[in-house]
């Protein structure tokens, strides 16, 4: 069977640091961070409290969402999900209309962590025990797994595969690696894929438990998220949602749809929590396994990778993702590829950051740049010691870019790696 080229025609995000296309392009250029402080995270005592929010307005709300729909809506993850996914099917050139023809040859797969906690909460904190049944009509479709797809499923008429993947931090990068998957077989012509990420104290409380988040920079926010610095003192949580529509080539040909990459293939792995590996942390052999298998899916050689954005979340574990970098693709020093770290200025944005990630990595290669690390201008010494420190760069570059890697790994152990070339 002939497989299907695959290419990107569409893309949404929303970000701390932007909300739509433009104004995220625009921030990730200049280096704008979208960390700020948080006044109800003091008030709980958490030790972090700074996190990167998108600034949704209610005016917003309803150019996505009828006030029907709004009405007893708690779920920010999912609110995220569908800006960004109905974001990315206007940009490839598709109408949004409730009435519009089913369509069998789209589907989505769309990723969350957690879906609906604060609608959760809100529902059963006014409950006891004997009044479990009086939770609200709204809580199922909020609070379910799938919750994201089924909203997006229905808001666009979606007739293919509607489903939602979870894969902790490597969700994102891993619904474009299904979706890819299922249109480089024919299954599909079109996939809406991507992931969101709820926000605030109850999403966040148990990494401020695990203390794994900053405490250093409740006074700074803006300098707070610092991956591959000396001076990095945990992650800073954050949220959003990022979007792709990807299409056959001879799909998005045929209708003359923009094009902003191709997909030219990935691959997912898990380390089984052996040897190094744990819940937490990375078994570096499937790592660089996972990389080297997407390279090999990808038909490509370790040489032509221009620029990697990492998962790089400004903890102890950067020097050990370089490390992996330079094994998988045996380039070390000056012979290593431009890297890059959007969580500089998103923080962590959990089940989102792959998708949110991908977006900005597609950028680059659409518009030929890299954008800067932030707050990096003390590389970690053990990161020196692996690679030249002009391939971190500190603020924009021009550059002609031609093959990109975005990879992301997540609690549980398990990875996720995605080849992108310029089209």
């Amino acid at each position: 069977m002939n497989k299907q080229r695959v290419v990107i025609t569409g893309l949404g995000v929303v970000a701390p640091n932007g909300v739509g296309l433009s104004e995220f392009t625009s921030a990730i250029k200049t280096g704008t961070s979208g960390i700020t402080f948080h006044q109800n995270l003091k008030d709980l005592d958490f030790s972090c409290c700074i996190g990167g929010i998108p600034n949704i307005s209610e005016e917003k709300k309803l150019d996505y969402f009828t006030p029907l729909q709004l009405r007893g809506f708690n779920s920010s993850g999912i609110l995220y999900g569908c800006i960004a996914g109905i974001d990315a099917w206007k940009d490839a050139g598709f109408i949004v209309a409730p009435d519009s023809e089913l369509d069998y040859n789209s589907g989505t797969i769309f990723g969350t962590g957690t879906s609906g906690v604060e609608k959760f909460r809100e529902a059963i904190y006014k409950l006891d025990n004997k009044e479990v049944k009086r939770l609200g009509s709204t809580v199922v479709v909020q609070t379910m797994a799938s919750g994201i797809s089924a909203f997006l499923g229905g808001m666009l008429g979606l007739g293919n595969q509607v489903t939602t993947n979870s894969s902790a931090c490597t969700t994102g990068t891993e619904a474009i690696i299904m979706g890819f998957d299922r249109i480089q077989s024919g299954k599909a012509k079109r996939m809406l894929v991507g992931s969101c990420s709820d926000d605030g104290p109850y999403i966040w409380g148990g990494f401020d438990a695990m203390r794994v988040m900053t405490y250093k920079h409740n006074d700074t926010p803006k300098q707070g998220s610092r991956p591959m610095s000396a001076s990095a003192s945990g992650f800073v949580p954050g949220s959003g949602a990022g979007a792709l529509v990807l299409e056959s080539l001879e799909s998005a040909l045929e209708r003359n749809a923009t094009i902003y990459a191709e997909v030219l293939g990935g691959a997912i792995n898990s380390g089984g929590q052996r040897k190094e590996g744990s819940m937490t942390a990375p078994n570096p052999e499937a790592v660089q396994r996972c990389i080297t298998d997407a390279l090999k899916n990808s038909g490509v050689s370790a040489e032509e990778i221009n620029v990697i954005n990492g998962h790089l979340t400004a903890t102890s574990k950067d020097s050990l993702e370089i490390e992996n970098w330079t094994k998988a693709l045996n380039r070390k020093g000056t012979d290593f590829p431009y890297i890059n770290s959007l969580k500089s200025m998103l923080g962590h944005c959990l089940a989102a950051a792959g998708s949110i990630e991908s977006v900005a990595t597609v950028l680059q290669l659409k518009e030929q740049f890299i954008f800067p690390n932030i707050n990096c201008d003390d590389v970690h010494l053990e990161i020196l010691d692996l690679i030249d420190e002009e391939k971190i760069p500190k603020k924009l570059l021009k550059k002609e870019l031609n093959i990109a890697a975005k990879a992301s790994f997540g609690f549980g152990d398990v990875n996720g790696c995605v080849i992108f070339k310029k089209y």
